[in-house]
């Protein structure tokens, strides 16, 4: 047994996997430090990634991904957008730790830290990249001390003034400049605000511990919503929690609020918030060990939808494995969808090349996608997908479960090179409505084929 199967048996010892299970959104890797952004009608996640073979057990990550989603339900998979390898001046192999990426005047901008190396930004003219490095060295590298010098936030207030966060277990901001690659030094030291850490703004420390000055410990979240400032942060030290502060200012003073989520043994030791509001919703993500078994060094994105009390107050928030229980919209199968659009997976990786960009691989006998929310409105008559063919294989079109009603079953044969991308159909049974679609893989005990798009035909 191959080392994916084996950690996918621990998920479904971890969560008992059913067909309503949605928590943690990508199963396909391991993802971290959920950054989310709103952007055209979608929301685009970006994370930070654990390898699957963790080195000297400590965090292995050398890339950052994203996934997007117009449902809040299936996720689609747009690869590695940005990597260590993205910073010619870098020498470190390791240390790709919690990105946040924010628009401006049509210009993506993904600030990420490099642990002990400090916090260095990307930009690219898509929110899916390619991102480049337009500074040719780090953007914040001069705080008191540079391993403090992780977890960006940013945030562009209502009078155009962006507000970029950071810190462990301190806090810092800087003034960003309207180019978003260079802050105002005249501020602070050298343009480094230190925030002042006091229970006060961000709760007792009660296990005085000497680090830790207060609750507050990394990984911040920084918004603005109904002229109320957030900061949402892990805190309390490790384990740790999330708890959140508020101010009326974007400088401060903050004023601690409390919990928003408290920990839990299935959650990882560390971790980290982000929250949009996305078609009349709220929606906090976070991360947590489920699918590698409780591996703390290999976490993976969860969310939840909730609700702002009256007063802006956040609620506490109880991690689910249903997760996100209604979408937001419907998915139209009758266009081109990406075989990485994803609600649910068991045994499937996401691999990438120039060519084909990124596709469904490792698919073995019994593995499935779950997509939610399809809607067929007066049926579909004819299914095809583009695939590559390796030993060859079935793909089983079902509705609402993995033993659901049968639409069709589509042959993926091996002719040839195996190496050749080809597009195959089949006849589909014409069944109307909004259902979840179950594409369960058959063949034999080798890896079958791998997966582009799909498609079915009115």
């Amino acid at each position: 047994m191959n080392i994916n199967k084996s950690f996918l048996l621990l998920v479904n010892l971890a969560i008992c996997i059913s067909n309503i299970a949605q928590n943690p959104i990508i199963q396909t890797h391991y993802t971290a430090d959920p950054a989310p952004l709103v952007y055209n009608n979608r929301v685009y996640l970006y994370t930070s990634h654990d390898e699957d073979q963790t080195v000297n057990n400590f965090f292995t990550m050398f890339d950052w991904r994203c996934y997007s989603s117009e449902d809040m339900v299936n996720w689609t998979d747009h690869g590695t957008i940005a990597s260590l390898k993205n910073f010619d001046w870098l020498d470190k192999k390791n240390g790709a730790w919690a990105p946040h990426c924010i628009e401006r005047n049509g210009k993506f901008y993904l600030y990420v830290p490099i642990h002990g190396e400090g916090i260095a930004v990307l930009q690219s003219d898509s929110p899916t990249g390619p991102f480049h490095d337009p500074l040719g060295h780090r953007l914040i590298v001069d705080s008191e001390n540079v391993w403090k010098d992780i977890d960006p936030t940013v945030f562009i207030d209502d009078d155009g003034q962006a507000y970029l966060y950071w810190g462990n277990p301190s806090l810092f901001y800087v003034k960003l400049n309207e180019d978003m690659i260079s802050y105002d030094r005249t501020i602070g030291k050298n343009g480094i605000v230190a925030v002042e850490m006091n229970a006060v703004s961000f709760g007792e420390n009660k296990a005085k511990n000497g680090k830790h000055l207060t609750n507050y410990t990394e990984g911040p979240w920084f918004y603005k919503r109904n002229n109320i400032y957030y900061l949402v942060y892990a805190a309390g030290g490790i384990p740790e929690y999330i708890a959140y502060s508020t101010a009326p200012t974007a400088e401060g003073p903050w004023t601690y609020q409390g919990y928003i989520m408290e920990r839990a043994p299935h959650l990882a030791f560390t971790n980290h918030p982000g929250i949009v509001d996305f078609k009349g919703n709220s929606y906090f993500f976070y991360h947590d060990q489920v699918l590698s078994g409780g591996e703390g060094f290999k976490r993976s994105v969860s969310v939840e939808q909730f609700e702002y009390n009256d007063d802006g107050s956040i609620p506490l928030i109880t991690p689910t494995k249903e997760g996100v229980k209604e979408s937001v919209a419907n998915l139209n199968p009758f266009k081109k969808v990406e075989a990485e659009t994803i609600a649910w997976s068991e045994g499937l990786k996401t691999a990438s090349n120039d060519k084909t960009g990124v596709y469904v691989t490792n698919v073995n006998n019994g593995d499935f996608i779950k997509v939610r929310s399809v809607d067929f409105k007066e049926g579909a008559k004819k299914f095809k997908v583009r695939a590559e063919p390796l030993n060859g294989g079935k793909i089983e079109i079902r509705l609402d479960s993995q033993n659901g009603p049968l639409l069709g079953v589509c042959e993926i044969t091996k002719t040839g090179s195996n190496k050749n991308w080809q597009i195959f159909t089949t006849k589909t049974d014409n069944h109307k409505g909004v259902h979840d679609l179950f594409f369960v893989f058959k063949g034999g005990e080798e890896e079958l084929f791998n997966l582009d798009y799909w498609e079915f035909i009115k």
